[in-house]
């Protein structure tokens, strides 16, 4: 049986109001998968109203998770291969600089 993998769950408020932060989220999104092109293959990204659902390779390992934007926050929660826990400090740090910059 399969170990359950490692997740990270993150909040970030913001006063954008919804659909400004999911407009935000939408353009940036491919934004930073660009930043990161060299890193990230198999990108797959679909919304469904205020929820995004993502996957991608990193380094050959698989990252999958959701991002449900709210009224006054928006939530992440991301999977993490059991061999990516080593970066997960980082990888949470990343993921805050970035969605605090664009929920600014």
């Amino acid at each position: 049986e399969d170990a359950p993998m490692p997740q990270i769950t993150m909040e970030t408020p913001h006063a954008l109001g919804r659909e400004e932060a999911v407009r935000r989220l939408k353009e940036k999104f491919g934004v930073v998968t660009e930043a990161y092109g060299s890193h990230v293959s198999d990108l797959q990204q679909e919304w469904n109203d205020s929820e995004l659902s993502f996957a991608f390779t990193a380094v050959g390992m698989k990252v999958s998770g959701t991002v449900t934007v709210e009224d006054s926050q928006v939530k992440l929660e991301t999977r993490l291969p059991l061999a990516a826990m080593v970066f997960k400090g980082k990888i949470e740090a990343q993921i805050r600089e970035h969605l605090g910059t664009l929920l600014a």
